[in-house]
């Protein structure tokens, strides 16, 4: 009986010292594209769900070279659905309060976008500052979220770096702002349109898409360079993130890796990376489905040692 208390109470002891530890650790983030499914849930919801760090309001699809700019979260709000997107100003401020940042996408899957010229992209920088940044009323209604997030996959690679200089140059002026802006580039380097936004040095975050791009997205057995070009190639201190199909028909190509391999096999890996900031998931109606972040979550909050001694703990089979 007295062996078994000193067990129970050692057991006790060391889950305790354990769990001190992992309040500690380096919390990894996952982060979420948001706004394109019905089954993404409410904005609120997906902040109140505790799964996800960032959210990525998914997108500003059309704006640059005179186009009047347009909010694309129609199966949310806007025309189609007949509510104003005005509405979701209460849900960011729900998200805010749970220490969820909320950022702008720009770009997406629909080629109705583009910078005529650095001019433009000045016009383009004041108009999101106006709309989205400075709690100004706006398509959002009186908002200021956290940043503006680019993901450009068509047309020129011309001016973009214009933008997010000019974007930088706005939060430099105005001393209270201190909005984050990050990039979505492909894998593969160098990004066919981001490449000289990036080498500006501006971006905070950097989501890397490891899926539609056979040449260097995830094989097994790779693990250990996924990182390490990009890691190599950044040469100012951005946080680095993967970006990951949340299940198999959330990409076009091959790319999506289970979640147990993820753990297992590159996890174990980038966690030892002091510039892997955590995983970005596509999107939110997939992730509702497979619950990819619910299996991965705790992984990318726990420093990798006490995760090993977690498990050691278990009961033998």
């Amino acid at each position: 009986m007295a062996l078994n208390f000193q067990v129970a109470l050692t057991l006790s002891l060391s889950l305790t010292l354990c769990f001190l530890t992992l309040s500690l650790g380096d919390k990894r983030k996952i982060a979420v594209y948001w706004g394109q499914e019905a089954e993404d849930g409410t904005l609120a919801s997906t902040c109140e769900s505790r799964n996800y760090d960032i959210v990525l309001l998914s997108f500003l699809d059309t704006f640059g070279c005179s186009r009047s700019p347009n909010l694309n979260l129609d199966v949310h709000c806007g025309v189609k659905t007949g509510t104003p997107c005005t509405r979701l100003q209460t849900e960011i401020e729900r998200c805010k309060r749970r220490d969820v940042k909320v950022l702008l996408a720009l770009g997406g899957p629909t080629p109705s976008y583009s910078l005529c010229s650095a001019s433009d992209a000045k016009v383009v920088a004041t108009y999101l500052y106006s709309n989205f940044l400075s709690a100004q009323n706006g398509p959002l209604g009186f908002v200021s979220l956290d940043g503006i997030h680019f993901d450009i996959q068509f047309g020129s690679k011309s001016y973009w770096e214009d933008l997010v200089q000019e974007l930088n140059h706005i939060k430099e002026r105005d001393t209270g702002s201190s909005f984050i802006l990050s990039a979505a580039p492909s894998c593969f380097l160098p990004d066919p349109f981001l490449d000289e936004a990036i080498k500006t040095g501006n971006f905070d975050d950097i989501f890397i898409g490891f899926y539609n791009t056979p040449v260097c997205q995830y094989s097994a057995g790779d693990a250990s360079s996924l990182l390490d070009t990009w890691i190599a190639n950044i040469d100012y201190n951005a946080s680095l993130f993967m970006e990951l199909p949340a299940s198999p028909d959330a990409t076009s190509n091959v790319g999506y890796i289970e979640p147990a391999n993820l753990v297992d096999q590159i996890i174990k890996f980038v966690k030892e990376s002091s510039s892997f900031a955590g995983v970005a998931l596509w999107d939110k109606s997939r992730d509702v489905k497979s619950l990819y972040s619910n299996q991965i979550k705790s992984l990318l909050s726990y420093p990798q040692t006490n995760w090993h001694f977690l498990q050691s703990l278990l009961p033998m089979e």
